[in-house]
């Protein structure tokens, strides 16, 4: 196959219209066997590109265009692509495991729309903007400093799939809660703005080691057993032990805002917030993850402008403004 033709003509999922036939390479993110409510086997995949994710059906297993694959293969598929319940899907006609000359890796991996390397410069001018010295020092000593860790969190994702799914994921969004957080303190000179910014920095850090590295991008086994809000304070507060000198009330109280930052127990949070910091913290991290959940759910909607149906990450039956 001629690869360079191959790329110019590829159908990139955020295109996909209700009617189109696709036939193209996508990486196949997960893969299922499942039962209809007749009891007949069917194959249920998410497929994955660049510009993000979508749900694909294979209802006859046996047909003889089904081709031998597993998830994170990529596969050439031939599809025409539905709408169920306000999202975009593939009925899948014929697939099969594609060959290393058929697709170029990087096209497969859905990247933040924003400029990574500027988005960081931003961070790192909101290091420097703290005070306190030891919160300085400490949050330098991880964004600054440690060129592993740099070079895992730019490229990470914030989630598997709800919001930020992508490399430089996990950076949008820490960023965006951290201007959040600091925005919260012009309104509420109450608020600690140094301890309120290095918790926002470090509230989601435990996610390099809870989500895989892509093209995998799901939970390790630490993810599952411990979870990124107990393993990113286990992070700082590994650190602090190493720093002389740190206060031990301020180590306290930032390690609480990690903790604390999913504000409900139910939601994951060993602790609810118990201070003004905390508290803040939450409502950011919580409205950056939302609006983005939403926005990503209304893009991969195309040009539906009626009611999507039931998110239940937002509890709710949405769609797009008129206008």
């Amino acid at each position: 196959m001629n690869k360079k033709k191959e790329i110019e003509t590829m159908k990139y999922i955020n295109t996909f219209r209700e009617g189109m036939h696709v036939s193209d390479v996508y990486l196949c993110k997960t893969k299922q066997i499942a039962l209809t409510k007749a009891g007949k086997e069917y194959g249920s995949l998410i497929l994955q590109d660049k510009t993000g994710t979508v749900d694909a059906k294979i209802w006859d297993l046996s047909s003889p265009g089904v081709g031998s694959f597993e998830a994170l293969d990529y596969v050439y598929v031939d599809a025409d692509v539905t709408v169920f319940q306000g999202s975009h899907q593939l009925n899948v006609k014929r697939i099969r495991r594609a060959e290393d000359v058929e697709y170029i890796p990087s096209d497969y991996l859905p990247v933040s729309r924003k400029n990574i390397d500027r988005m960081y410069g931003e961070l790192e001018e909101y290091i420097r903007s703290l005070k306190n010295k030891y919160l300085r020092d400490l949050a330098a000593g991880f964004f600054v400093e440690d060129q592993r860790f740099i070079k895992e969190f730019k490229a990470h994702s914030a989630a598997k799939s709800v919001h930020h799914g992508f490399v430089g994921g996990l950076l949008e969004h820490t960023l965006s809660v951290v201007k959040l957080c600091d925005f919260y303190t012009v309104q509420y000179p109450a608020l600690n703005r140094d301890l309120l910014l290095t918790a926002a920095m470090f509230h989601d850090i435990g996610k390099i080691k809870e989500l895989s590295n892509f093209p995998e991008n799901d939970y390790t086994d630490a993810g599952q057993l411990i979870g990124h809000i107990v393993i990113g304070a286990q992070m700082v507060a590994s650190r602090i032990e190493r720093t002389p000198g740190f206060p031990q009330k301020l180590a306290a109280e930032l390690i609480h805002c990690i903790l604390a930052h999913h504000g409900e127990l139910e939601y994951g949070s060993p602790k609810k917030p118990a201070l003004l910091e905390a508290l803040a913290l939450n409502f950011a991290d919580n409205t950056d993850a939302k609006l983005e959940t939403m926005l990503e759910a209304l893009s991969g909607a195309g040009d539906n402008k009626g009611w999507l149906g039931f998110n239940r990450f937002l509890d709710s039956n949405i769609r797009k403004t008129e206008g």
